[in-house]
């Protein structure tokens, strides 16, 4: 009999010991759901780091690959612009979708403008596929003009901008999908 009340008291003891850490857990969980809640942008959905909508983008001045002059006064009504970094596997799944997006664009590669940012020579190959839609820069780091001014700092980075009543060049959105098919503005 003795050791049945020993079994039983120790079984409760197991039981209290799992309900007070299991306790612990829920309230850890709420803290953790509180704070991604707090941390998540519109619809739920969590910040990124690319630029926010309506965010004015910098003064910058560089060079295509090309060697053609790109200014941020260059940039037109719905100028789609896209960061790339060869080392990034999301930027190689991502850039053929882009490719076809950009070459179905009704202002053609003057609506596109591309930088590929890290070594120029592992750039090539994404140089090479963005070249016939896009006019391609190649920076070699986040602080060099067009990465800059557009203070892009994940990759890939696919925003549209477009210059306001003032001129003011402005993100007009930052959270691109590639796989609706493009029309026209009519």
């Amino acid at each position: 009999m003795a050791f049945l009340i020993a079994a039983v008291v120790f079984v409760g003891t197991l039981c209290t010991l799992d309900l007070v850490l299991t306790l612990g857990v829920i309230k850890r969980l709420r803290e953790h759901s509180e704070q991604l809640s707090g941390a998540s942008g519109p619809g739920g959905r969590f910040d990124t780091l690319d630029p926010a909508v309506g965010e004015e983008v910098g003064e910058f001045a560089t060079a295509t690959v090309d060697g053609e002059r790109l200014t941020h006064g260059m940039l037109a009504a719905d100028t789609l612009v896209a960061f790339f970094a060869p080392g990034c596997r999301p930027c190689r799944e991502k850039l053929p979708a882009f490719v076809d997006h950009a070459r179905a664009l009704p202002g053609g590669r003057a609506q596109v403008v591309a930088a590929v940012v890290g070594d120029p020579a592992e750039s090539a190959a994404f140089v090479a596929e963005l070249s016939p839609v896009a006019r391609v820069v190649v920076e070699e780091g986040p602080d060099a003009p067009l990465s800059a001014a557009f203070r892009a700092r994940s990759y890939p980075t696919l925003l549209r901008v477009s210059p306001d009543a003032d001129g003011t060049v402005r993100v007009t959105a930052n959270r691109m999908t590639l796989d609706r098919p493009v029309t026209a503005a009519r």
